[in-house]
């Protein structure tokens, strides 16, 4: 997770030779066509053929279009919202490859929907993302493919094996292109220490922690900041942006503790509810939001950056059976 050794165009086009139009098929839901249709310039390769759309009922109606008998096939489909609707279409994709015999099916899920829902908090509720990870894997996926876990034993929950992969380099060229100074990287909660810290090692600053407790969902009460960030820029760093409402208490909180300026950095844009409105009366200068979700706000503080080129990586590595851990080494 230290940063991308190998990144987009340069090695896709020595492996292009390597990827087949025959060998490797790669398709998309209706969650994040942007996405895919992203991916597939960098492979150089053209979206497959399929129809994903409702019956009058409002049931899914899937059909694959082209041959795909012994195919790779890999799916682009972020179970964000509507998220049952989003899921349904990747468990229903899923299901038309392997009746079509495909040679390997892999989910692409840039976001996993439920991943919050991870153990019981309370009595009596559900373990809502083992469930989702028993669904597509019953639904015939051979592997899956994801971005920043809201935990990372998200990854037990599967029967097939996952490939993790994290935004971290794409943040990290990102910074550096910021070219800030006297900065320091920020974890929202104590949960988020140990990603954060990756970073301000990588990027050789301090870290800073934010005591929060967490009433109820999507509430959270900030206790105090934990280090030094009076004089400083301080760049906060989590997975998710949902409602917004930790996000710029943080960031409000870092301002009167005397931060010269406060900027985000979150995988997920989520986005719920008056999020937005919220972001824009924030302390926060700037949001770096990756398009693992699409983001259709058009905030003046909101810098969307793309994060094909590493899916791109994963996909050419993973078709070529080549290493994924090699590309955060």
């Amino acid at each position: 997770m230290h940063g991308l050794t190998v990144l987009g165009s340069n090695h896709l086009r020595k492996s292009e030779k390597f990827l087949s139009h025959d060998t490797l098929k790669i398709f998309s839901g209706n969650a994040n066509q942007a996405l895919a249709m992203e991916i597939c310039r960098y492979l150089r390769q053209p979206l497959g053929k399929a129809r994903v759309s409702r019956f009058a009922d409002d049931e899914v109606n899937v059909q694959i279009l082209e041959n795909v008998r012994g195919s790779d096939c890999f799916i682009i489909q972020p179970t964000s919202r509507p998220v049952n609707e989003n899921a349904m279409e990747l468990l229903i994709m899923i299901d038309a490859l392997r009746r079509a015999s495909a040679g390997r099916i892999t989910a692409v899920v840039p976001y996993f929907g439920y991943a919050r829902a991870d153990r019981k908090t309370e009595p009596r509720v559900p373990i809502s993302a083992k469930l989702m990870a028993n669904l597509i894997t019953a639904a015939g996926a051979d592997r899956v493919i994801t971005i920043d876990l809201h935990v990372g034993q998200i990854q037990g929950f599967f029967d097939i094996p996952v490939d993790h992969l994290f935004a971290a380099p794409v943040f990290i060229d990102h910074l550096k292109k910021m070219k800030l100074k006297d900065f320091v990287m920020v974890s929202p909660d104590v949960g988020g220490v140990e990603r954060t810290r990756v970073f301000a090692k990588r990027l050789n600053t301090s870290l800073v922690i934010i005591d929060k407790r967490r009433g109820r969902p999507n509430h959270a009460t900030i206790y105090r900041v934990i280090g030094e960030i009076a004089g400083k820029t301080a760049v906060i760093l989590d997975d998710i942006v949902d409602t917004a409402g930790t996000l710029t208490k943080v960031a409000n909180a870092l301002k009167q503790k005397g931060a010269t300026r406060v900027l985000g950095l979150c995988t997920h844009g989520v986005l719920s509810g008056n999020s937005v409105e919220l972001i824009e009366k924030s302390a926060l200068e700037v949001l770096g939001l990756t398009n693992t979700i699409p983001i259709s706000s058009k905030s003046t503080k909101i810098t969307v950056l793309s994060i094909a080129p590493l899916l791109a990586e994963a996909i050419c590595r993973n078709h070529l059976g080549q290493s994924i851990s090699a590309m955060f080494a």
